[in-house]
């Protein structure tokens, strides 16, 4: 067949580039149900032209091909494929000084030589650590997987393309496998066998079954190894501490991390200044300065910077804090691009449920309310209550306690922020407490450590893939179990081979070594198993794979200290006491007077693994967190971290573009019925991607594959709760809520707060984005990967967003991916 136009001849090209693009196009659709190469033709052929350049044409490829994702997923797989050949041609066209050019079939032979020439290069652009080349580069070699390049979605490989692989010039040079190698490798580097291991991780990171957070991603292997996800800090209150606390903030994003700031022990409006004999303006214009280096700083140009400001909820200026996000007052006192999260003790709603009244301080004048947490916290709380009576504390005030939590779930609602976490469960949970407070939580609520003026915490993430773990008979506890133990190993790898940027975050690392491990695709998992998200058999699955995660994390840890010794302060620490995540609940509970609504069943073998870690010690003071999994869920295809489903079907903006995203499982389900077809999918589009509407769906269906907001939020905290009894840190847990009501709001964070959640992340209602309903063809993917489009060849514009309803963030804001 001809395409019917003719190609300009491209230097070192083949003969007959038709001849090529139709071999290409058909190995791109290999193996793949649903999809027709000749369909992907045919839609080129309309975007083709007399002269057209081979990257001109690379790109009417995948545009092709993309225009049909609505119709069957394949075609995102079809994308990826032929995206894919385009960066083989650039990458071993860069390694070669010329042109050059594979086939998916020529790469089983052509990887080995092309890892040796990539990390050669790598080191001579400065790029790659110089350590990479005394690898046994043909051992290495010998194992890459060629046919895991084919795994990619087209938003996976696009986000990788344009993010993560390395490049020169705008050129890159670096292919799937060499770089999820170049990722091992870099983690191996410390170890006594590090060919062995090396091979070890990369093929747990190229399988989907594990995968690192952005930072390690990005930076592993390479000359500035900063692999660190989140850092928490505590700004002291005094002009030299809070810009240094700015200044480490700016150092910290430079390097991809995400920060949390502790803004608690900065003194209130009107609280005196000894050196001046004046009076502070408070928090907020410090706030706002914080704002703006996030802005300035944009983590390398990689990614936004993002922050998080926390708050404790007798700080004289909450109030004023609770109004940073608002699009109206004084703009001087607006943060619009920080998050921020107020950080509640448990005083606080014990006091909203009895009706009673609250006080607020200046932490000048109450300074050991920042460092109490629990009984002591109240007993202390309460003193201060009758100082101020007695006229003995200068600025204070006095409101009713229900009245501020109104006003806390108002401006969550119409802000979206601040954010609601826990004070009490994070410090009574925490094994570190002998040796420091937990004093917020980190950019996206999932990190629990200790911060001081001498110590920014920091965590080292990854995520287990869930979906990778199950099939029809149930979860993989054998293949679960290498999984973590792997993990673990190479998040603790992090930690030595590390690039700190402050020398608080290296302090803080090196005595603790904290790890965060956590999941993705949960509700990938559930669609496996038939289970709907609004279901008792949910909420057990959340508890099982949970348990199974948290008994290997702990477990791997304490066999690691026996291998490589305990971390610094572990005498002291829960763990030293055998003190598991699972018996911290009672620490709670006590503290609450038994005020706890948790289910505290067990079904593995706890007292052993408590004896091991009495016996062994532990590697890491903490091992667990469940992180948002934005980007790396992308990047493997699969739903992010715990979250529902948003939509089945709906377009996906991210900093890569806008991307038509249709769930698989869905589809997979309907074709067996016989009612997947192009009504469907006009239903599909006309229903925003829900499928209460379409009378056609059977009812078990609807049940299945039920959306976000189409789910009673109950579950989720409930489901939450859950996990939450088997982690040492949190979980980032977002809630959605189609019609929020303030009664609805207080019902439910309150049953977060009885339910022992720690933290709890966005308060989402309907997203900003919906599908558009005349079509999707050719609204998906900016495809920043390929040159500019001629104009015959130009993509429809992406669809208008639709007006959000309530509160806050899109569901796929961009902006949101700055943990993982």
């Amino acid at each position: 067949m001809s395409l019917g136009t003719e190609v300009a001849p491209s230097a070192g090209g083949t003969a007959d580039p038709m001849e090529r693009v139709r071999m290409v196009v058909g190995e791109a659709c290999a193996g793949l149900a649903g999809v027709s190469a000749e369909t992907v033709l045919a839609e080129a052929r309309r975007n083709l032209y007399p002269g057209i350049t081979p990257a001109e044409l690379e790109l009417a490829l995948v545009m092709a091909a993309r225009t049909f994702v609505e119709v069957d997923p394949g075609y995102s797989y079809v994308s990826a494929r032929l995206l894919l050949d385009k960066l083989r041609r650039e990458a071993l066209g860069f390694l070669a000084g010329g042109f050059d050019e594979a086939g998916q079939a020529e790469m089983a032979a052509r990887y080995p030589a092309y890892l040796k020439d990539y990390i050669a290069r790598g080191i001579e652009l400065d790029q790659l650590a110089p350590e990479l080349a005394d690898f046994d580069l043909d051992r290495l070699g010998a194992a890459l997987r060629p046919e895991r390049d084919l795994q990619f979605t087209f938003l996976g490989l696009q986000t990788l393309y344009d993010r993560y692989f390395l490049h020169s010039g705008g050129v890159r040079y670096e292919l799937p496998q060499a770089f999820f190698m170049r990722v091992a490798m870099g983690l191996a580097l410390r170890e006594d066998d590090r060919d062995a291991r090396a091979i070890e991780f990369y093929d747990l990171l190229s399988s989907f079954d594990f995968m690192c957070s952005t930072p390690t991603l990005f930076n592993s292997g390479t000359r500035r190894p900063q692999l660190s996800s989140c850092f928490l800090t505590t700004i002291g209150d005094d002009l030299q501490a809070i810009f240094h606390g700015i200044s480490n903030n700016a150092m910290l994003s430079k390097y991809s991390g995400g920060l949390g700031n502790d803004w608690t022990p900065v003194r209130g409006m009107g609280a005196h200044i000894r050196g001046t004999n004046g009076n502070s303006q408070g928090v907020v214009p410090f706030l706002k300065i914080a704002n703006d280096t996030a802005v300035a700083v944009n983590q390398g140009g990689k990614r936004k910077g993002a922050v998080c400001a926390y708050l404790e909820t007798w700080h004289i200026d909450i109030e004023e804090f609770l109004d940073l996000r608002k699009n109206t007052g004084d703009d001087r006192r607006r943060t619009h691009d920080m998050n921020t999260a107020n950080w509640v003790p448990d005083l606080f709603l014990q006091r909203v449920e009895a009706g009673a009244e609250w006080t607020l301080f200046s932490p000048d004048e109450v300074p050991d309310l920042h460092d109490l947490y629990g009984p002591e916290f109240a007993e202390r709380y309460v003193a201060y209550e009758r100082a101020a009576d007695a006229g003995e504390i200068r600025v204070w005030r006095r409101v009713r306690a229900v009245d501020l939590w109104r006003r806390m779930l108002t401006m969550l609602f119409e802000t979206g922020h601040p954010w609601i976490t826990f004070k009490d469960p994070c410090n009574l949970r925490s094994p570190q407490q002998h040796v420091g407070v937990v004093h917020s939580s980190n950019l996206c609520t999932e990190i629990t450590l200790n911060t001081s003026a001498d110590e920014v915490a920091v965590c080292n993430l990854g995520s287990v893939n869930l979906a990778a773990h199950v099939g029809p008979d149930g979860l993989d506890a054998d293949r679960l179990r290498r999984t973590v133990r792997t993990a673990v190993r190479m998040l603790d790898n992090v930690i030595d081979v590390n690039f700190y940027t402050i020398p608080e975050a290296e302090r803080a690392n090196m005595r603790h070594r904290p790890v965060g491990l956590g999941l993705m695709g949960f509700q990938d998992a559930l669609f496996e198993l038939r289970l709907p998200m609004s279901s008792r058999g949910a909420v057990e699955f959340a508890d099982e794979s949970m348990e199974l995660i948290s008994y290997h994390a702990i477990e791997a840890s304490s066999d690691l200290a026996a291998e490589r010794g305990s971390y610094a302060t572990f005498d002291g620490s829960l763990w030293s006491r055998g003190v598991l995540p699972i018996d911290s609940l009672r620490l709670l509970a006590e503290a609450r007077g038994g005020d706890l609504d948790v289910d505290t069943t067990e079904r593995l073998d706890w007292d052993a693994l408590r004896a091991k870690v009495r016996s062994q010690g532990m590697r890491n003071s903490n091992v667990l967190a469940i992180a948002p999994t934005a980007t790396i869920a992308n990047i493997t295809g699969v739903g992010q971290s715990i979250e529902p489903i948003y939509r089945n079907l709906y377009v996906k903006s991210n900093m890569s573009g806008d991307f038509t995203v249709i769930n698989p499982y869905l589809v997979r389900d309907l074709k067996e019925r016989g009612l997947w077809d192009e009504e469907m999918v006009t239903e599909l589009k006309l229903h925003d991607g829900s499928l209460g509407e379409i009378a056609r769906i059977p009812v078990d269906l609807k049940e299945l594959y039920a959306t976000a907001f189409e789910i009673e939020p109950s579950w989720l905290v409930d489901a939450g709760a859950r996990r939450q009894k088997w982690i040492d840190q949190a979980q980032s847990l977002n809630l959605y809520m189609a019609a929020p009501s303030g009664r609805k709001l207080d019902e439910l964070y309150r049953r977060a707060w009885r339910s022992g959640l720690k933290t709890t992340y966005y308060l989402r209602s309907q997203s900003a984005t919906h599908v558009e309903k005349s079509t999707l063809r050719g609204t998906d993917g900016r495809l920043n990967a390929v040159a500019a489009t001629p104009p015959a060849a130009a993509p429809s514009p992406a669809p208008a967003p639709a007006p959000v309803t309530g509160a806050v963030c899109s569901i796929d804001d961009p902006e949101c991916e700055a943990c993982q």
